[in-house]
């Protein structure tokens, strides 16, 4: 077993949330360097806007803001870009940033974007077109997987009352592979809680089992009530049970509200160096100092029993905690 040690030889401990200025929708990967690095939906700090933030980190607990990700807005989109998702290709070794975005043209409606650079913190840069656009916001929320069973990649993406869906991409990842169409996966209104409204989804491969975590049903405003809820399948395009239906419970929800924090979800999750799992995710703290911030960004741990993941406090943890932990020495000169 591994410990993170402060510097009195005790094991480091960290208390929510790990960013405290608006970051929703956070995705976080680690890059090539060895650094973490986690992307956020729009915002505007200091006067300045962000369309898409991105935060680095060398323990998955102290963040620094880098700036925009994508400082130059595309053509085919209005100012307005959120649920950044960021997957590495070594073989091209190059970063691809998928997001939402809205197209000025009402008939277009609101796109899935793809952006392309060599370094984690970018700057990206758009292809030139959407890879997939259409009404209302069926089209948002991307995430893009590669099966390590199969070596095939896939995006994930939904919304709108609607199911969320799964298709295969192109080798070069900006293109849906010819041939294949969108699978439907987890649909809206199945369970008792939280479900009239899916979305955000996150596709995380343990123990031969592809688990699917997605968020429902209102992210924001006064009426937020928001959470994380889990589908779990043998193939990654299923098919998906819910954990609702395979326990024979009203809700899937493995993260929701408390005292401290409102309307978790919309989460990634991520792998330390002891082969331990994290939910890293937004909530609107309930206090009224931190909540003029919006959606912040929060760490639990994640931990599996009987094939389901789970987060112990079922809700966003409010005491201390054991850090991650990280082995790898990262030069932070």
């Amino acid at each position: 077993m591994f410990f993170q040690l402060d510097f009195a030889g005790a094991q480091a401990t960290y208390t929510n949330p790990v960013y405290k200025s608006d970051f929703a929708d956070p995705t976080v990967i680690r890059g090539n360097d060895g650094w973490f690095y986690a992307y956020g939906t729009n915002t505007s700090l200091n006067d300045t806007v962000y369309n898409i933030q991105v935060a680095k980190s060398p323990d998955l607990i102290h963040w620094t803001l880098l700036g925009d990700a994508l400082p130059a807005k595309p053509q085919w989109a209005d100012q307005d870009f959120w649920a950044p998702h960021v997957q590495y290709d070594g073989k091209r070794s190059q970063y691809y940033l998928y997001y939402s975005g809205e197209s000025p043209d009402a008939k277009v409606g609101k796109c899935i974007g793809v952006a392309v650079s060599k370094n984690p913190a970018g700057p990206f840069v758009d292809i030139g077109k959407p890879l997939v656009c259409g009404e209302g916001f069926i089209n948002i929320d991307p995430m893009a997987f590669d099966d390590p069973a199969t070596g095939r990649k896939y995006l994930y993406w939904g919304s709108d009352f609607k199911p969320i869906k799964v298709r295969e991409l192109n080798e070069d990842r900006i293109a849906f592979k010819p041939g294949t169409a969108p699978v439907d996966v987890v649909a809206p209104g199945k369970d008792a809680t939280y479900s009239k409204l899916i979305e955000g989804s996150w596709v995380h491969y343990h123990a031969g089992y592809y688990y699917l975590l997605y968020s429902g049903d209102n992210c924001c405003g006064d009426s937020a009530n928001y959470a994380v809820m889990v589908a779990r399948a043998k193939n990654a395009t299923g098919p998906f049970q819910r954990l609702s239906e395979v326990q024979g419970k009203e809700s899937s929800a493995i993260l929701v509200k408390n005292e401290t924090w409102l309307a978790p979800g919309h989460n990634s999750v991520i792998t330390d160096d002891a082969g331990q799992d994290w939910i890293i995710y937004h909530a609107i703290a309930r206090d009224a100092a931190l909540k003029s911030n919006g959606r912040i960004m929060l760490i639990d741990r994640l931990q599996y029993k009987d094939g389901w993941p789970f987060i112990e406090t079922q809700s966003p943890g409010i005491q201390s905690q054991p850090v991650p932990i990280i082995k790898k020495k990262i030069n932070t000169k």
